[in-house]
């Protein structure tokens, strides 16, 4: 079995094989050539179009019982072809049951034609005609039909369970079934169906490809399911419609895979679905939970079968998963979308921050402003609040204060920001007040322990706490969601603010929002301070600075780099996944710039930081959630502070061959 399908993901094809109308014998084979083609890159499922044995346009043909048998017997041979392959397989053929026609999808498992699903929606108005030839599936009066001389089941109201290392159920509809106001798949989605397959043939029109795609991502996010919806190909009649062959993948509300339209050539979209998250994600959806299901007043039938070995001859080498998986899964891939995103974050977190302010009748704030990333982006929130308020940027004070480990850089780069923007800027030196601290404890100033940096981080937060007392005003935080997942703040010191409008903007995200600031919202000097804060290695600056100025502590050097725990944290929080599966996706992900050993080394930092800071995080203040993912204790995280990761950390030490003494 692939180490994917051990994880939990499933390779699934949509395939538009090419097709002759009425050619029956040509169309099999076809559809034989693409399995096979198909199981050389480890797919188990296959969804073909609907009627694809016959061909869609075969019209008044349909009555005839040559053509009907001819697919039949077809149907039959490739449910051993895909059985052979390790597959289980759909194809589209009419079949007659008690007098009446139906368009039905075979399902084609364990080496026979296992059962059929009838259409339920015909479409009969425009360039449809269905209805003259079919019936729909609420007028069938038997649960059986005879293909070519098996007897096989025949329901619209089936789901078929597939037994296995992830064990998943099946639900069938076909074509305009999707585009009713109640599609059945909605249905068999809550009788357990996480992968839903549609067999279809929806002619192509301008703009119909968008409408189409928009459809099949919607159904897969409203069920909470994979939706493969396999169309047909060019290949049917032309007489008065074109066909293009647009299969398309999607996974809760995220397309896959989609084929290539209008080739005469065989075309075939491959997606590896992700099981696991699927029930996981129903699992904690609560509106999933509450609804009744059809089945409690009307059982739906289900029974399950077994999926096949997957054999290994013939198979491509390589375990690179086909879907998508981006590194930095907090930022939008395209510039275009990354734009609008920015300022929609931008917009939330200014709001959240003007709503407090309305709420409290304070008209200043105050924010300790380092010249590192985060303090830049409160900054910049601060800004566009007062705008929305109609508040002089002087009411906003920002406050430098430079301790034993401030650089010059970040020290000029915050006084030039806060100059620029309008805002009051205040310079409180600490490193006076911080070694009289350090007297009055008795701490050796030489020695640079957690207390030395804790004592800073404590002594910048009282002054931010009297300052905002001083003038009537509320303290804005500046650690992301980054620093709270590893803890990386001081409790009682930088955890602790008034509001905290970064609480729900990860680093890597972070980074990206100063970048577009400086890019789209500000010009001239103070888009190059940007530029330059962008720049600067991310560093508390709480270690005294080395030869020449130079900084001596860089935080991921210490707790890993956030590329890594920024994936780390959405793929334990926003889709909880075991530490395997986590391994594997951040090396498909980022395996050319970080080797297995480190990333397995990190993943580990990160299982022990999340869970030792979960206290901090029971604590942390009032901010708003950005993204899909958030650690408030009042909102999407809840998690016992006395919790241990020894689970997580011997799962990752198994994966990684490397056993790990717990204590």
């Amino acid at each position: 079995m692939p180490a994917s399908e051990e994880l939990g993901f499933l390779r699934v094809a949509v395939a538009a094989p090419e097709l002759r109308v009425a050619d029956v014998a040509f169309n099999a084979r076809a559809t034989a050539e693409a399995l096979h083609v198909l199981a050389t890159d480890g797919v188990r499922l296959a969804v073909f179009p609907e009627l694809g044995l016959t061909g869609y346009t075969c019209a008044d043909l349909f009555y005839q019982p040559s053509l009907r048998l001819a697919a039949a017997k077809a149907a039959r041979e490739l449910a051993v072809t895909a059985h052979e392959l390790g597959m289980i397989a759909f194809v589209g053929l009419p079949v007659e049951a008690a007098g009446r026609l139906y368009n039905c999808a075979a399902i084609l498992a364990e080496g026979r034609v296992w059962g059929l699903t009838p259409k339920t929606y015909l479409p009969n108005s425009g360039e449809y005609y269905e209805q003259r030839w079919f019936s729909p599936a609420s007028t069938l009066t038997t649960d059986q039909a005879d293909v070519a001389g098996h007897w096989a089941w025949i329901s619209s109201r089936h789901i078929l369970g597939v037994r296995g290392k992830h064990p998943f159920a099946l639900g069938v509809e076909i074509c305009e079934d999707l585009w009713a106001v109640e599609p059945p798949s909605g249905k068999l989605a809550l009788a357990g169906a996480t992968v839903l397959v549609n067999l279809s043939a929806s002619n192509e029109l301008l703009g119909k490809a968008d409408y189409r795609r928009d459809l099949v991502k919607q159904q897969s996010a409203r069920c909470l399911a994979a939706y493969l919806y396999a169309g047909a190909g060019p290949g049917e009649s032309s007489t008065d419609l074109v066909f293009s062959g647009h299969g398309v993948i999607a996974e809760n509300g995220v397309v896959l895979a989609e084929t290539e339209r209008f080739s005469f050539k065989t075309r075939a979209g491959i997606a590896d679905i992700d099981l696991e998250r699927l029930t996981i994600e129903r699992l904690k959806n609560s509106s999933f939970a509450a609804v009744r299901p059809a089945s409690a007043d009307k059982p739906i039938g289900e029974a399950w079968i077994e999926l096949p070995a997957a054999p290994a001859i013939g198979r491509k080498s390589g375990t690179k998963l086909h879907r998508p998986n981006p590194p930095r899964p907090f930022v939008p891939d395209a510039p275009v979308q990354r734009a609008a995103r920015c300022e929609e974050i931008f917009k939330i977190q200014s709001t959240g921050l003007a709503t407090r302010l309305r709420h409290t009748g304070s008209r200043k704030v105050v924010i300790g402003v380092s010249g590192g990333l985060d303090s830049t982006l409160a900054l910049l929130v601060a800004v566009r609040a007062f705008d929305q308020l109609g508040l002089d940027h002087r009411g906003i004070l920002g406050v430098t204060m430079p301790g034993l480990g401030t650089s010059n850089r970040t020290r000029v780069n915050a006084e030039k920001l806060i100059g620029q923007i309008g805002a009051t800027l205040k310079v409180i030196p600490i490193e006076k007040a911080v070694k009289q601290h350090f007297a009055d404890i008795e701490h050796d100033l030489t020695t640079h322990d957690i207390t030395f940096e804790n004592s800073q981080a404590r002594e910048r937060t009282q002054i931010l706490m009297d300052l905002a007392n001083k003038h009537g005003g509320l303290v804005v935080g500046t650690g992301d969601l980054s620093e709270f997942a590893l803890g990386w703040c001081t409790y009682n010191g930088d955890q602790l603010s008034m509001y905290h409008v970064n609480a729900g903007v990860p680093k890597t995200l972070v980074r990206h929002l100063i970048d577009w600031c400086a890019e789209s919202v500000f010009k001239g000097t103070t888009s190059e301070v940007l530029l330059d804060i962008a720049a600067t290695p991310v560093s508390p600056e709480l270690l005294p600075l080395g030869k020449g100025g130079k900084l001596s502590q860089k935080t991921e050097e210490v707790v890993g780099p956030y590329d890594l725990h920024d994936f780390f944290l959405f793929h334990t929080v926003r889709v909880p996944s075991r530490p395997a599966k986590v391994l594997l996706l951040a090396e498909q992900a980022w395996g050319k710039t970080y080797n297995r050993a480190t990333i397995a080394r990190w993943l580990e930092v990160f299982y022990r930081r999340f869970f030792a800071n979960q206290f901090k995080r029971s604590a942390m203040p009032d901010g708003p959630k950005v993204g899909s993912v958030a650690l408030s204790p009042r909102g999407d995280w809840r998690m016992p502070s006395d919790a241990r990761p020894e689970v997580w950390l011997a799962e990752l030490a198994a994966a990684t061959g490397v056993r790990k003494k717990t204590k």
